[in-house]
């Protein structure tokens, strides 16, 4: 095993494990194009992304199976959260729940959150699919295999089922990532003037 290419495993993630993925995906986003723009201030940034992420694992996504997570000798390396066909919509009763802590974690940038998440969900598909809203790497773990590792068990089941997959990259190194594993862009959009979101998909190899 060489130093670039780390021993590791992928464990399917259940709904008490959500502190782990909130904390790789707080950690793995830090840097990213949209969060940035969305979360201005680097000093509350990493904290304001762990709640965040917080609600979409624990709240959200980990309410169904087919969540993943990468694992190494040293702890957590990766995590992909997945939604199975027909969930991909954000329930709700999660929303007013957590209205309040939505208005805390963004600011005064809650209205350009909001109005981004309406765009995005514009332009979601309608037809049965996989939805992977975040998949990301610590920093680490960052360029050594680790996001193609969790993307090849996530398409894996996708073919097997014979179901597209569906995400959204937020940055041009995730696209490029995304396009090495089969996702085409379908559209892209800057909503509010947001750094551009490509809408990617993948439609099943046979």
């Amino acid at each position: 095993m060489t130093a670039t290419q780390p021993e590791r495993r992928i464990d399917a993630v259940r709904r008490a494990d959500w502190p782990e993925p909130a904390r790789v995906l707080a950690e793995a986003f830090y840097s990213d194009p949209v969060f940035g723009w969305l979360l201005p201030d680097p000093a509350r940034r990493a904290d304001a992304l762990e709640r965040y992420f917080t609600i979409a694992a624990r709240d959200v996504v980990l309410r169904h199976p087919g969540s993943i997570a990468a694992r190494g000798s040293s702890g957590p390396l990766g995590a992909a959260l997945v939604l199975p066909p027909g969930h991909w919509r954000t329930p709700i009763a999660v929303e007013a729940r957590h209205a309040v802590d939505y208005a805390r974690i963004f600011g005064r940038r809650l209205g350009h959150a909001l109005g981004a998440l309406t765009a995005v969900e514009r332009a979601h598909p309608r037809f049965a699919h996989y939805y992977l809203p975040y998949i990301g790497v610590v920093t680490a773990a960052q360029g050594q295999g680790v996001g193609s590792a969790l993307l090849a068990d996530v398409t894996r089941r996708c073919d097997a089922e014979e179901l597209p997959a569906y995400l959204e990259a937020s940055s041009p190194d995730n696209a490029r990532l995304y396009r090495r594993h089969g996702f085409v862009t379908l559209q892209r959009i800057t909503p509010l003037g947001s750094p551009p979101i490509e809408l990617m998909l993948r439609q099943p190899e046979r």
